[in-house]
């Protein structure tokens, strides 16, 4: 311990190094229920790329593991430390370094928070779509590692449509540089497309060149009511089969529009079984929010109301974006699923996630990415209670295992971390996890680079 901070110390300014037992605690784990998580040795704030290498030549010469972490807003404990481990969190190095409109680039360092961003390059007539339900806290450099989603989905795509080029350090501290500036670019390998979703495991990102897109109009959006689940799904495959293409298509079950409405006073219709948002950021959004409401109604909605502007339009993105934390009120504890099916799919895995919550004698409430396919089953339950918390792990598992029977994948956006290691290997198959750990051992031969995560 007193040679590894002795070594940190000789390249690091002191106020980067925190080793007071009970702050460097608070850093040991992400959001993520049921992951066990170590005591670090030491937290390391770097506030350069040379601080960075300096941490990994150190951790390579003395052979000490390194935990990259971001804001900890993740949900499968890819952020927790390892026993005597360094954490290295990069929320420091938070400059964004560039914007060009004309090459619809922002280079940013990977402490940058979402939303800063998101407004920083709206300033410019741009626009970042990435936008995970904890966009106002959630780094850029969590973002890459977890290959996270959003609302926008459907129509924009995921973070690794976005990362063009990535500057890396490496677990020996050399520093890659992967990938391009230009619109264009097949040269090599795509290392770029490697490095996003590895949840730290391969390098420690510490610059990235991401894609921007024009700002698109304000978007409206439209709440559907339906009587059951599978008719908010059976619109959801109307919608996409008609050919549309929404900027959102989100789904709340009774269970998510409840706590939603109990935490903060929404007032979303609680009558409902599955409440469906869908919105357009078209020249003519209320032209395309009219055939929804065509298509919603001949699925079997009750009601349909189109928001009646901007402002009605945010209430309902608001009511959304809070039903994780509206759904963590339900219980003293939750577990986050993030099962993704084909959409065709949608309506069996809802209705199996509630065959399931009835088995189990628990609370799973739903909110989903519906025209992503990618729902989120929350398990809410009492901590404190053994017989309850075994209950909620083993219908976790039973989700999950549903959702591969369905021809879905164990994660759409919230990784793999220690949470759903085992899943993994289960998706992936043995050649599969064979040619990972291959990845694996040539980029960190020594295994020093977030140990014990994804397999």
């Amino acid at each position: 311990m007193d040679d590894l901070l002795e070594q940190l110390r000789a390249g690091l300014p002191a106020e980067a190094l925190i080793t007071d037992p009970d702050v460097t605690a608070s850093y040991a784990h992400d959001m993520a229920s049921f992951c066990d998580a170590g005591a670090p040795a030491v937290v390391v704030l770097p506030r350069t790329v040379e601080h960075v290498q300096h941490v990994m030549r150190t951790a390579t010469a003395l052979r000490v593991p390194v935990v990259p972490q971001g804001a900890r807003t993740g949900l499968s404990g890819a952020a927790n430390a390892s026993d005597g481990c360094i954490v290295l969190s990069l929320v420091k190095m938070d400059r964004i370094v560039e914007i060009s409109p004309v090459d619809r680039i922002a280079v940013v360092e990977p402490g940058v928070i979402n939303a800063v961003l998101s407004r920083a390059v709206n300033e410019h007539g741009l626009y970042y779509p990435p936008d995970p339900s904890s966009w106002e806290t959630c780094t850029i450099g969590g973002n890459i590692g977890t290959a996270s989603g959003g609302l926008c989905c459907v129509k924009y795509g995921v973070t690794a449509e976005y990362v063009l080029g990535l500057d890396v350090v490496l677990a020996d501290g050399r520093l890659l540089t992967t990938g391009r500036r230009t619109a264009k670019g097949v040269a090599g390998y795509d290392l770029t497309r490697l490095f996003v979703g590895s949840e730290g495991s391969l390098g420690i990102v510490v610059k990235a060149v991401l894609a921007l897109k024009p700002q698109p109009p304000q978007q409206l959006v439209l709440a559907a009511e339906f009587p059951s689940a599978a008719a908010a799904c059976d619109a959801v495959c109307r919608i996409m089969e008609r050919g549309h293409t929404p900027s959102l298509l989100e789904l709340m079950d009774r269970t998510t529009v409840r706590a939603v409405n109990a935490m903060a006073g929404m007032g979303l219709p609680e009558t409902t079984e599955a409440l469906l948002l869908c919105a357009f950021d078209t020249p003519d959004p209320a032209a395309d929010l009219t055939a929804v409401e065509e298509l919603c109604t001949a699925a079997g909605a009750t009601e349909v109301v189109p928001a009646e502007d901007a402002a009605e339009s945010e209430m309902l993105l608001q009511a959304r974006r809070l039903s994780l934390t509206a759904l963590e009120t339900v219980k003293s504890a939750t577990m986050i699923d993030d099962v993704c099916v084909p959409r065709s799919k949608l309506a069996a895995m809802l209705d199996g996630t509630a065959a399931i919550a009835e088995k189990f004698g628990l609370v799973i409430g739903v909110c989903a990415h519906a025209g992503d396919g990618n729902t989120h089953p929350v398990v809410c339950f009492d901590h404190t209670d053994a017989d309850e918390s075994r209950r909620a792990r083993e219908s976790f598992d039973e989700i999950m295992a549903l959702g591969l029977e369905l021809g879905g994948t164990i994660t759409g956006e919230h990784g793999v971390g220690v949470l759903k290691k085992e899943w993994l290997a289960r998706e992936l198959g043995d050649v599969g996890i064979e040619m990972q750990r291959g990845i694996k051992a040539a980029f960190d031969p020594l295994g020093l680079l977030n140990p014990g995560k994804l397999f």
